[in-house]
This record gives structure tokens, sequence and C-alpha cells, in this order.
């Protein structure tokens, strides 16, 4: 049976194709010779934290202790300082339901406040001194008095 035209240049394609997709292979195989290297892989973080290929100056290094490592950031409840005595401005106060909010000057967190933690009776822009109280849903403000 004779082949036709057709069939013998489909041949060709397919064998061409083939020969370009070892040629590729071959390539790919030199390329990965060369950059096998461990030291075309690594990279270096100098003092200012940018990467770089060269290793960074031994003499500008510094020591860690490892105490003094933090991870993460601490939460607001842990940052209360330890005098617990706070300065802050009344933003809002319902007095018929009791409650309302004081802006903490350092923080500028809205801390929350009861009418059973105040010493004496305040209203809306009066500047108070308070303590912090970690409660079940959150900060609390106790002790609240007016500062003259």
């Amino acid at each position: 049976m004779a082949e036709t035209w057709n069939k013998k240049e489909r041949e060709k394609k397919k064998q061409q194709i083939k020969k370009q997709k070892e040629e590729r292979r071959q390539e790919r195989k030199e390329k990965t010779k060369e950059s096998k290297s461990l030291d075309s892989m690594l990279a270096y973080l100098d003092e200012n934290g940018n990467l770089s290929d060269t290793p960074p100056d031994p003499r500008k290094k510094e020591k860690v202790k490892l105490e003094d490592i933090q991870i993460g950031i601490p939460k607001m409840e842990d940052r209360i300082n330890e005098t617990n005595l706070h300065k802050g401005t009344i933003t809002s106060f319902n007095e018929s339901k009791g409650f309302g909010f004081i802006k903490d000057r350092m923080t500028q967190q809205d801390i929350f406040f009861h009418v059973n933690g105040l010493g004496e009776p305040v209203k809306v822009q009066n500047k108070v001194s308070f303590e912090i109280e970690k409660t079940p849903k959150g900060l609390s403000a106790v002790n609240v008095k007016l500062l003259r």
C-alpha cells in the first residue's frame, strides 16, 4: 500500500517535534547541572534585612539574648501599666442605662465603665483618672474619679 503525500508530511512533522523536544530536554539537563551548586542556591540577609548573594560581615554581627525575643504582638490587656492608674476623657455616658466609655490618653482606646465603678457623678467631656480591670467581656474602668 502506498503512502500518500499528506501522511508523509505528518510523519515528518512528528519527527521534527520529537527532535525539538529531545533538544529542549538536553538543554534543561545541562542548565540544571550548571546551577546545582550550593553557593548558587544560597541567599543571605545583610544587617538591613535585604537579600544578598554575599555572606554578611561577621564583625557586624550582634548577639541577641533568647529572653529578648518576642514572637507576635502582645495583647492590649498584657500592655496595661503596672501602676494601673490611667487618665482619660469621658466620651459617652448614658445615665439612664448606667454605663459609658472613657478614651484613655495614652492608648487612645475606648474603655467601658459602669455606674458602680464611679466614685462621684460625671458628665461627658470630664477629665478622669481610673484603674483598668480585666473582665470576661474585656477591659473595664473602675475607681473612676474626676481630675481637678
